[in-house]
């Protein structure tokens, strides 16, 4: 299969999640601004669900980018972070609906910790693949915020149950770290 091929296949999964949280979002109830109040947790969680499909389709573009083949291992690999990436949409809709109940809290996490781990695994994948000499091993490196993230996402889970507001800041703080495009990739391209 061809890289094009993967990358279409997963910006159109990605496009109907993202489609799938819009959906969720219901008109509010009155003209003024007061309306807004109980919708308000369904559009943060909203708000923060779609940054991080945002940012998962930048670096898996940029990921894509750098890949030279793609073997049925990566097409696995990528099926498995699709998975956990599909998940977002009901679990943004649980925290936001329950008003930050520390069940959806911790769930919500743990999406975000599988979306993490599965991530990745598709890089290891394609690093397997490609051996330790592949664009994307020089780009990646030792991934040391890629691994800040997974362990972030861990400590967040526990607090979601007892302090959601912990949870939050730091699945908000991930999100933040993200936010800075990761160059490491297009600045080895471009170097070639």
């Amino acid at each position: 299969m061809s890289k094009s091929r993967l990358e279409a296949f997963s910006d159109g999964v990605l496009a109907i999640i993202i489609t799938i949280m819009v959906l969720e979002l219901h008109i509010p109830q009155g003209s003024g601004i007061e309306a807004l109040r109980p919708v308000l947790p369904i559009l943060l969680s909203y708000l923060l669900s779609f940054v991080y499909i945002g940012i998962y389709w930048n670096n898996h573009h940029h990921l894509l980018h750098a890949t030279r083949q793609v073997r049925e291992s990566v097409l696995w690999a990528n099926l498995h972070l699709l998975f956990w990436l599909s998940l977002l949409p009901f679990a943004t809709g649980w925290m936001g609906a329950s008003r930050f109940a520390p069940d959806p809290t911790a769930v919500y996490g743990m999406v975000l910790l599988m979306s993490g781990v599965s991530y990745w695994i598709l890089v290891q994948t394609i690093i397997a693949g490609e051996g330790e000499n592949s664009l994307v091993r020089k780009a990646i490196g030792k991934d040391r915020k890629g691994f800040v993230s997974v362990v972030m996402y861990a400590i967040a889970i526990p607090f979601g149950f007892v302090a959601h507001w912990v949870a939050h800041s730091i699945y908000i703080l991930v999100a933040l770290l993200w936010l800075i495009p990761d160059r490491r990739i297009e600045r080895l391209i471009t170097s070639e």
